[in-house]
C-alpha cells in the first residue's frame, strides 16, 4: 500500500491510502490503529504532504560501498548516527530554501528511509523488520560550508526545509536491492543500491533500537552513495531537484533563496 498524508482544498488534513489516481481517506493513524472509509477523493485534489510528522529524525552517514565487497579502513564500524532537526521536514513539491546564512554550498543526497510504527526497545536484528510500517524516500540536503566551520553536521543538515520526505509511505517494498538515484534539473548525480549498504535495513534498526527508544513516527534515513561525478554540484534558485528510490517513487522539489 501507498499511505500518504494530503492536504484538501478547503485547509484540511488528512490521511489515505492511494491507489491509482484515488485516495481513499482513513480513520486513525498509521503509527497507531487507523481504518479505511471507502470514501475516496481524486488525487488531483489535493496537495501531499509529508507522508510523516517524524517525531525523531534519525540519519546515517557514511553507509554505502562504491561497488561490492569493498572494503575501505575509513568505512566506520557501527552504523554512524546524526540526527536531523523535525523543523526542517517538507514534503514532495515543497521549496527547498537556500538559507542566507549559507547561500552558496548546498548539496543534496538521496536516501531510503524507514518508519517505525510501534514503540521498540533492543529489538534483535532478525526481528527488526517487525517495528516497521514501511519506507519513504528522503533527500538529505546539507551546507557543506557549515559543516567544515562547525566540525560537525547538526547546523548544516538542519536549516528549515532541509528534509524533504515523501512521497508517501510504500508497505510492501524489499529494501534489499533497490536502486537509488538523484538528479538535480534531469542531470544524474547518484545511482547505486541499497545492496551497497554496510548497515541494512534490520542491521541499522536493531542498532539504533538499542541506543536510544524508537517511538512511533521515527523515521530513519539510511545514508546515501556518493555521486558519479565530481564536484558535486552546488543547489540555486530555480533548480529542481529529485530524490528516487526504486519501488516508493521519486521526491521532488524546487529551490528558492531566503527573503530576508
Amino acid at each position: 500500500m501507498r499511505l500518504v498524508r494530503f492536504v484538501d482544498g478547503r485547509g484540511k488534513t488528512g490521511c489515505g491510502v492511494l491507489s491509482g489516481v484515488l485516495v481513499e481517506l482513513v480513520d486513525g493513524d498509521f503509527c497507531g490503529t487507523w481504518q479505511r472509509t471507502g470514501q475516496t477523493v481524486a488525487l488531483a485534489e489535493v496537495r501531499l504532504l509529508a507522508p510523516v510528522q517524524p517525531v525523531n529524525l534519525l540519519c546515517l552517514g557514511k553507509n554505502f560501498r562504491a561497488f561490492p565487497g569493498e572494503q575501505d579502513p575509513k568505512f566506520p564500524k557501527e552504523p554512524l548516527l546524526f540526527i536531523k532537526a523535525t523543523s526542517a521536514v517538507v514534503g514532495p513539491e515543497d521549496e527547498i530554501v537556500l538559507p542566507a546564512m549559507a547561500p552558496s554550498e548546498v548539496y543534496l543526497e538521496a536516501e531510503l528511509a524507514v518508519v517505525i510504527k510501534n514503540v521498540t526497545r533492543n529489538i534483535g536484528t532478525p526481528d527488526a523488520l517487525r517495528c516497521v510500517l514501511g519506507y519513504t524516500v528522503a533527500n538529505d540536503i546539507g551546507a557543506k560550508d557549515c559543516q567544515a566551520s562547525d566540525g560537525q553536521w547538526a547546523r548544516a543538515k538542519s536549516f528549515d526545509t532541509f528534509a524533504p520526505i515523501g512521497p508517501w509511505i510504500e508497505t510492501e517494498l524489499d529494501p534489499r536491492n533497490c536502486a537509488v538515484r538523484s538528479r538535480v534539473n534531469g542531470r544524474l548525480i547518484q545511482e547505486s543500491t541499497t545492496a551497497l549498504m554496510l548497515f541494512d535495513v534490520p542491521t541499522a534498526t536493531s542498532y539504533l533500537s538499542r541506543c536510544m527508544t524508537l517511538w512511533p513516527g521515527t523515521v530513519i534515513s539510511l545514508g546515501s552513495p556518493g555521486v558519479l561525478q565530481e564536484p558535486r554540484p552546488f543547489l540555486k534558485p530555480g533548480d529542481t531537484v529529485e530524490a528516487e528510490v526504486e519501488g516508493i517513487g521519486v521526491l521532488r522539489n524546487r529551490v528558492s533563496t531566503a527573503k530576508i
